[in-house]
């Protein structure tokens, strides 16, 4: 089947009474790019974000317009019913500004969006050891690498990522067998399980993200690690202080921490708590320039940085 886009130009003020007008008439397949909503977004979660991708804040910028699909055998009909409707929004609501309600028409093939990428992912190798492994690929020679099973198109942490990829070199590096890890903020579970294959004895993911913990679950079961040496939990360890102490209790010879800058720099004061006697702890999601500022967190609360790496802008440290 064959599409047409439709994508009508607005104003930030418009696009709501828009999309209602529009619901109301029947176009129910919609997408809306609205540069308000997107920096609104952006503000309300910056403690979780450190990097916009320039090129994306460019293509928002004073961007408001709806994408519309229509059927190419009936478009005709539904572009002269939108072209109507547009034409009579100024008038309906003289109060608001509108913008320029100008359609633009491009094709769209029909294909399954949700799979075709996968058919241009290949494994991932990374370090010396590791292989990550799309689940729904059966991989015959791995090459001797150690392979790190995982359903890509779920959550954060596919490998692919320079602040995943110096998290994964450094952990080949600090494992030699038998030890407990913790992951804080640990999305897909990728850290986790990397540990395990490389002979971790134990690992924890925490999250406070409630779908994590069934994904790095899921994801934990596919390499072969059951509750017995793999547990995912949900919970704010820097808020929530009970959780924390629960958590750390029997502490870890390693702890990893791959966010951004802003959520270390408040998990680093209590991340002693879940640390043995010469534990490591493992952070990275730290762009290069606010790497001081983290640097400093990390002496304050009583660690050292004793090794660190740089990749792509982004950061990577060791401490103990």
């Amino acid at each position: 089947m064959q599409w047409i886009e439709a994508t009508v130009r607005t104003a930030p003020e418009g696009i709501d009474l828009l999309c209602a007008e529009l619901t109301e008439a029947g176009f129910d397949s919609f997408m809306v790019d609205d540069s308000e909503q997107f920096q609104e977004f952006l503000d309300s979660s910056r403690d979780y974000w450190d990097y916009v991708d320039e090129s994306l804040s460019q293509k928002m910028q004073d961007l408001s317009q709806v994408h519309l699909y229509l059927e190419d055998s009936s478009a005709q009909e539904q572009l002269a019913a939108l072209r109507e409707l547009l034409a009579a929004l100024p008038a309906r609501y003289p109060a608001c500004a509108f913008g320029p309600l100008t359609i633009a028409l491009d094709n769209v093939p029909d294909e399954d969006w949700e799979n075709s990428w996968k058919e241009h992912y290949r494994p991932l190798p990374i370090g010396e050891k590791l292989l990550v492994v799309p689940q729904w690929m059966t991989v015959g020679d791995t090459q001797g690498r150690l392979p790190v099973i995982l359903d890509l198109g779920l959550t954060f942490g596919t490998g692919e990522h320079a602040s995943t990829r110096m998290c994964l070199c450094a952990l080949e590096g600090l494992i030699s067998g038998g030890e407990r890890v913790a992951d804080l903020g640990s999305g897909s579970g990728i850290l986790s399980i990397a540990a395990l294959r490389l002979g971790a004895k134990s690992a924890v993911g925490i999250d406070v993200d409630p779908a994590a913990e069934h994904i790095s679950r899921e994801n934990a079961a596919r390499n072969g690690f059951g509750a017995d040496r793999f547990a995912a939990c949900t919970g704010n360890v820097i808020t929530d202080r009970a959780r924390m102490q629960e958590l750390a209790a029997g502490r870890y010879d390693i702890v990893c921490a791959n966010i951004v800058a802003g959520v270390i720099v408040q998990l680093v004061p209590i991340v002693p708590n879940f640390l043995k006697p010469n534990g490591i702890f493992l952070c990275s999601g730290i762009l290069n320039e606010r790497e001081q500022e983290v640097r400093d967190a990390i002496e304050r609360a009583g660690l050292t940085v004793f090794a660190g790496r740089r990749e792509d802008g982004w950061s990577c440290l060791l401490a103990k």
